[in-house]
C-alpha cells in the first residue's frame, strides 16, 4: 500500500479587504480541495504597510485607514477562538465582501463582518473591534512576522510554503482545478530555490474576484 503523503504546510498572511489576498485565498482552497494542503491564516495589514510611506496618495492612505476594521475583527476573534477560526470567517467574510462590492464602504463592510461573525458561530459583540484599536497590538505582531519572512518591501499576501515564504502570489484570477495544482506546483518550486526572488509585470485590467 502506497502511504499517505504528508500534508503541505501553507501559511498566508492577509489582509480581509485586499482582493490579491482573497484571489490568493480562494486559489489555496481550490488546492486543498484536492490534495493533501494544511492552509493555515494569519493576519496582515494595508494600514500598517503603508503608515509611514510618503509615496502613495491622499486617497489610497484613505482607504487603508477607513478599511481597516475587518482585521481588527479578525484578529479579534482569533484571540477569542484561536487562529484556526481565521480560514472560515475570511471565507465568509469574503462571499459576502467581493461577491458583492469592489469598494465597499465602511457600512457594506460592517454587514459584511456582521453575516460573517453570525455564520460561523463567532459572537456578535467581536464588530466592536471595527472602530477600537484595543487589538491593534496583536495585529501588528502578527503583521510584523510575516513581514521579518520576506523584508519590508512587499504587499499582501505573504504566503509560506515548505518553510519558503514570499510576497505573493499576485492572481488577478483564481485558479480553478487543474489549472490551481499547476500554479502550486510552480510557486512552490520557485521558492524552493534560495536565490529566487522576484517575477513581476504590470497588471493592466482590475480582479476578478468570483
Amino acid at each position: 500500500m502506497t502511504p499517505t503523503p504528508a500534508p503541505v504546510t501553507v501559511d498566508l498572511w492577509f489582509d480581509p479587504v485586499c482582493p490579491y489576498s482573497w484571489t490568493a485565498s480562494r486559489w489555496l482552497a481550490e488546492v486543498a480541495a484536492r490534495r493533501a494542503v494544511d492552509v493555515r491564516h494569519h493576519l496582515m495589514s494595508l494600514y500598517f504597510l503603508n503608515e509611514h510611506r510618503t509615496d502613495i496618495t491622499d486617497g489610497y492612505r484613505h482607504v487603508t485607514e477607513t478599511t481597516r476594521g475587518p482585521a481588527r475583527v479578525a484578529i479579534a476573534a482569533s484571540l477569542y477562538a484561536g487562529e484556526q477560526v481565521l480560514g472560515d470567517l475570511y471565507s465568509a467574510f469574503g462571499r459576502v465582501n467581493f461577491d458583492t462590492w469592489r469598494h465597499p464602504t465602511t457600512a457594506e463592510l460592517h454587514l459584511a463582518i456582521r453575516a460573517a461573525l453570525a455564520s460561523t458561530g463567532l459572537p456578535a459583540r467581536l464588530e466592536d473591534a471595527m472602530e477600537s484599536d484595543e487589538y491593534d497590538d496583536t495585529l501588528r505582531r502578527s503583521h510584523d512576522e510575516g513581514l521579518a519572512l520576506v523584508g519590508g518591501d512587499v504587499g499582501t499576501p505573504i504566503t509560506r510554503i515548505d518553510g519558503v515564504a514570499f510576497y505573493g502570489p499576485v492572481l488577478n484570477a483564481i485558479p480553478r482545478g487543474d489549472d490551481a495544482e499547476r500554479v502550486f506546483d510552480g510557486a512552490r518550486l520557485l521558492a524552493a530555490y534560495p536565490q529566487f526572488f522576484e517575477l513581476k509585470r504590470t497588471r493592466l485590467s482590475s480582479p476578478v474576484l468570483t
